[in-house]
């Protein structure tokens, strides 16, 4: 049986623990999409939990949606990038950059363009987003034409080359949460009568085209895909057969031998089960509002792989040492989740050397949180 201290490989990577830092939206990028001066503090000070996955990150100026997200398409971005990618290796841990298309979820208001936003399909959510004046209803998408939809793909795949050169570790591309590639998976998001929808061989085209040329352009071991079946986010609604698109889709996946396979699970056991069957490689799985006394649980019943840790993760720079050594955890504060400054995003209070307890010491729990490098 497995726990959640043992070892693992994912893609090129060793890691000597199961734990990872989700994706976590923190809206604090400059105008322009370069990230903030503070992040390359705020992602090194995770360091121990030597996988970090970054922040949704949009590969073009169609692919943003909230504001002050941080972008992966310019000369400028990529060098804001390049600073955190250094942090994070100085600080002794790997960097997956999170590559997110909005899609619909978006409003021009948030853009640098000012354009409408694009979609599968011409259909509004029943949504609301935040723009520089104010909370306000998402409006209707512009429908990506067949052409449309292969420079998207090109986007994806550039962004993922200006990773790498910008040094990170390999890329996440988000195909959950109600964004553009599960927008293409949903058939209340997609009614398209092309080659692009309807069947589910067709609404699962865009995401197997989208993973297979970010794979072929920086290698399928610097490659992950992140998931949610059944979630309702951004006015998703996947129907009654969504477990059968889930079972095709990551059997399809699982023949382009991907870094790993990210699953934000809503609560649907036996198609997890069904996609642990399907999915030899690694499987991270993050359980919606799971408790911190389960969090090792689906790695010991052979369910996951790695235990991803979003909030926690958020308000603890040290997690993997308080959870080691048994000690009390900061409280994460919602009203800095999104934009602002140091607060809420790098001045969490860390464990002092007098706080653990006699049976540990900080020592040997600061051996087990570093990642190793090849």
């Amino acid at each position: 049986m497995a726990t959640l201290w043992d070892p693992i490989r994912i893609g090129r990577m060793n890691f000597p623990h199961r734990l990872a830092m989700s994706p976590l939206t923190r809206s604090r990028a400059l105008p322009d999409g370069t990230p903030g001066a503070l992040a390359a503090k705020y992602y090194s000070q995770r360091a121990p939990f030597g996988l970090l996955i970054s922040e949704g990150t949009q590969p073009s100026e169609d692919g943003q949606g909230f504001l002050h997200s941080p972008g992966l398409h310019t000369d400028a971005h990529a060098a804001g990038w390049r600073a955190i990618t250094d942090a994070v290796h100085a600080a002794g841990a790997h960097l997956f950059i999170q590559i997110m298309h909005a899609g619909r979820m978006s409003h021009p208001d948030n853009t640098p363009h000012g354009r409408q936003a694009v979609a599968p399909s011409a259909i509004e959510p029943d949504a609301q987003i935040y723009t520089p004046t104010g909370l306000k209803q998402v409006p209707r998408p512009r429908s990506l034409s067949v052409a449309d939809i292969q420079t998207t793909i090109a986007d994806f795949r550039q962004a993922a080359v200006r990773a790498s050169e910008a040094g990170a570790d390999g890329v996440e591309i988000h195909g959950a949460n109600g964004y553009l590639i599960q927008q293409f998976l949903s058939p209340n998001a997609n009614t398209r009568n092309d080659h692009y929808g309807g069947s589910i061989t067709n609404r699962i085209r865009f995401a197997l085209e989208v993973t297979t040329a970010v794979a072929d352009e920086i290698g399928a071991d610097r490659t992950g895909i992140r998931l949610s079946p059944g979630s309702r986010l951004g006015g998703i609604d996947e129907g009654s057969n969504y477990a059968e698109l889930y079972r095709a889709l990551v059997t399809e996946l699982a023949n382009i031998d991907l870094a790993y396979l990210h699953i934000a699970h809503n609560g649907d056991e036996p198609l997890l089960h069904d996609i642990r069957a399907r999915w030899a490689g690694p499987l991270l799985v993050n359980r919606v509002n799971r408790p911190l006394e389960r969090i090792a649980q689906d790695i010991e019943s052979g369910l996951a792989d790695v235990a991803p840790v979003g909030r926690w993760a958020l308000a603890n720079p040290d997690f993997v040492l308080r959870l080691r050594t048994g000690q009390a955890l900061n409280e994460p504060d919602p009203l800095t989740f999104y934009g602002g400054g140091a607060r809420g995003y790098t001045d969490y209070p860390l464990l002092q050397a007098g706080s653990l307890s006699n049976r540990e010491s900080a020592e040997p729990a600061n051996a087990l949180i570093k990642a190793e490098h090849e």
